[in-house]
């Protein structure tokens, strides 16, 4: 039986169960994905990832002498909780404040992802930050699925490219069967990298300028946060393979 790959626009599109016991790809582009990538890159020691603000904030106090090791970090709407650490740009979580010390992590829409696939075999964080180690990581597996995150129960196109991106890749190293999402996400990546030949660009400054005119880009815009969408489009800078562990809710590098 040839190897599968499916791609899924939104968790609400796909059961739990039908992701139990095979490998799915979490994908948060802007930006859950890229700043857990960007913060285990950075050494930090672990990513957990919770769905609550307050589910953060008990955890954070039960943790006694070890706080101090603690970061408390993520979003809102975009915008840095009240009372925690560091937001959920990428650029924050570079080793001189995460090195060594655990990030408690709570997002919007990409830790709500995570949650979902609790039943597979395997969860990977996956972006275009680390897109040839995942694809690399993952080529091996029979059964594959690209879990968008979306943005508060809708379709984002920023997710769409990301994966694209990893199913154009992993397709390279060998061919899969794959279902309609995923031919069609595939079809926005091949474009994408059609307009950056003619226009002279690399697919990373493509990707950033397309970004722009995805709801998140808007997003991240609209709150001043537009220097994160280049960062978030650098594709191939970090060479980690972030792994979900659902019984502790932490994500380590494999």
């Amino acid at each position: 039986m040839p190897k599968s790959l499916e791609a899924h626009f939104l968790p609400q599109f796909v059961a739990e169960a039908d992701l139990a016991g095979d490998t799915v790809v979490v994908i948060d582009l802007l930006r859950a994905s890229t700043t857990i990538c960007m913060a285990l890159a950075s050494g930090a020691e672990d990513v957990t990832a919770f769905l609550e603000v307050g589910d953060v904030v008990r955890a954070a106090e039960a943790a006694g002498d070890d706080r101090e090791r603690l970061i408390l970090g993520g979003e809102r709407g975009g915008k840095l909780i009240e009372g925690f650490d560091l937001g959920n740009s990428p650029g924050e979580y570079m080793p001189d404040e995460v090195f060594g010390r655990r990030v408690f992590f709570t997002t919007t829409n990409g830790t709500v992802a995570l949650q979902h696939a609790r039943l597979a075999s395997r969860v990977v964080v996956g972006c275009v930050a680390n897109l040839s180690a995942v694809a690399a990581d993952i080529a091996g597996d029979e059964r594959v699925h690209l879990l968008c995150a979306g943005t508060a129960g809708h379709v984002t196109r920023e997710d769409q490219l990301a994966a694209g991106a990893i199913a154009h890749e992993l397709l390279a190293l060998g061919p899969r069967d794959a279902n309609d999402a995923a031919r069609a996400v595939l079809g926005e990546w091949q474009e994408l990298l059609t307009t950056a030949r003619a226009l002279g660009r690399t697919p990373s400054e493509q990707l950033a300028v397309e970004l722009r005119g995805t709801q998140g880009g808007k997003n991240l815009i609209a709150i001043g946060m537009e220097s994160d969408l280049p960062r978030c489009a650098n594709i191939d800078e970090l060479d980690v393979v972030p792994v979900y562990d659902p019984a502790t809710r932490r994500v380590t590098l494999r």
